[in-house]
Parts: structure tokens; sequence; C-alpha cells
């Protein structure tokens, strides 16, 4: 079961991952509003995301950057207005309904972050990249030297060493380290506890030096989530958050009657 982002980010950020302030929204006037009560709150931009269980959002013009509150109504207005068509979804798109207003902010670099089930092993393993921002597929095909692996532990999970290890073949600097090696730990420990099929952060980044922030920041920017169908009988808030207008329509008249 695919998570919107909003709904990962939330998880992730209740895990203790720093993430950005944002706002869900389901009309153009909310996300005004919304644009409104963030730049309030010290952002000097936003961002309008659609939420909907596809990737490449943003070429197909689901990801819009506003100024002023009158183009977060404005992009909101026209991203609801029509099915999101990406190269994830077929020509005939998919329905918006909800939007993220998020806050925006200065990047630094971005990476890539996530884990999933390495089947040949059968054990998680934690996949990085300091060429964030992109399709960690597009990434293998065309530089797959700038993958890195890292398997966890059946019982101990992410160690503390392979995280640090991970942090510096990456390229953290300073206090950047332990700040990724954190988010790092915590995503690991989320990514069982929640019987994940996948998880990752897209883009992981990190902010400009600052006279408050020395070494710059390491946030989540965006972030992705697949639950194991098989495991939701223990998760059921994560259940509850199944979006079914996202959904396949043969897919949720199969599992009406038990069949995959």
């Amino acid at each position: 079961m695919k998570l919107h982002e909003y709904q990962a980010r939330e998880l992730l950020a209740t895990a203790g991952v720093m993430v950005p302030n944002a706002i869900v929204v389901d009309s153009p006037d909310q996300a005004a509003e919304a644009y409104q009560q963030l730049v309030q709150g010290g952002a000097p931009f936003a961002v309008v995301k659609a939420q909907v269980h596809a990737g490449g959002r943003g070429k197909g013009g689901g990801v819009k950057l506003v100024h002023s509150a009158d183009e977060a109504r404005d992009a909101a207005d026209v991203i609801l207005s029509k099915p999101l068509v990406t190269h994830q979804t077929g020509p005939e798109g998919v329905k918006v309904s909800k939007l993220l207003v998020a806050a925006a902010v200065d990047i630094e670099h971005e990476y890539y972050l996530g884990i999933t089930v390495d089947r040949a092993t059968n054990r998680p393993v934690m996949i990085a990249s300091r060429e964030g921002g992109v399709e960690i597929e597009q990434v293998a095909a065309d530089n797959p030297d700038a993958i890195l692996r890292c398997p966890l532990h059946p019982l101990g999970g992410l160690e503390t060493h392979q995280a640090r290890d991970l942090a510096y073949r990456l390229g953290f600097v300073g206090k950047q380290v332990n700040q990724a090696v954190k988010i790092m730990s915590l995503l690991a420990k989320l990514f069982v506890q929640r019987d994940a099929a996948l998880l990752e952060i897209n883009p992981l980044i990190t902010t400009p030096a600052s006279d408050e922030q020395p070494d710059g920041q390491v946030l989540a920017l965006d972030a992705k989530m697949t639950i194991d169908e098989n495991a939701l009988f223990r998760h059921a808030d994560l259940e509850a958050m199944r979006d079914q207008s996202q959904e396949e329509p043969a897919e949720l008249k199969a599992k009406e009657h038990g069949l995959s």
C-alpha cells in the first residue's frame, strides 16, 4: 500500500526526522491561506505539490514554486483542475484531490536516501547517493558507481558505524555527519517498525551555512513510503491512510474478494 508524500512526511517527523513545515489543503483558497501561514512562520516562499501515487510530478506540472498567496491559489487551481499526467500514470493521468503546500528552503546539495528489501539476501538494504533530486533508477542507469549500498543486520538493524561510514562516503562534513547519521538510524527503525517495503527521502538536502547553523542543516524535503500489504493487520492507523481513489479499480475489486 502506497502512502502520499504528506503521510510519509508525517511519519518521518513523528519519528524525529527534520522536515520543513507543510500544510495539506484541498482547495485553491486553502492553498493561499497555507502560504500566508508558512511565510508568517519564517518561510521565504513555498512550493505547491500534487499528492498522487506517482513519480515525475515535477515534469508533469504537479510541483510549483510560489512567491505569493495569489500565486499559491493560481497554482492550486491549475493542479486540481485536471488529472496529472506523468511517465508513471499513462496518458489518462490520475486525479489530484489533495495538495501539500510546503515551506521552501535554500538548498546547498541534494542526496538520495532510501531503504528497500533486497530479495537476493532476504534483508533490508539502505541505498544512498550524492545524486539526489532525480529518480534513483535513472542514477543507476547513468552512473551506477554513484549508488552506495549498506545492508541492515537482521537483528541489529543499521549499526552506528555503518551510518557514519555512509555519511562520510556521501560527503557530509562537520555537524552534518551526526545529523545524517541520526536520520539514517531513524529511517532504518521506521522501516522495520512499520513493515515497509520501501521508504525513501528524495531529496535529502543540506542547507547553506549560516550564523545560526555554521555547517548548515540536513533536512528531508520529500518522502515516499510503501507498506507491505501482508502486515497491514498490525497497523490499523496506516490502513486508515489508504487512498482508494489512487488505486487501480481491478486491485480494489480483487481485495474485496481476498485475491491479489
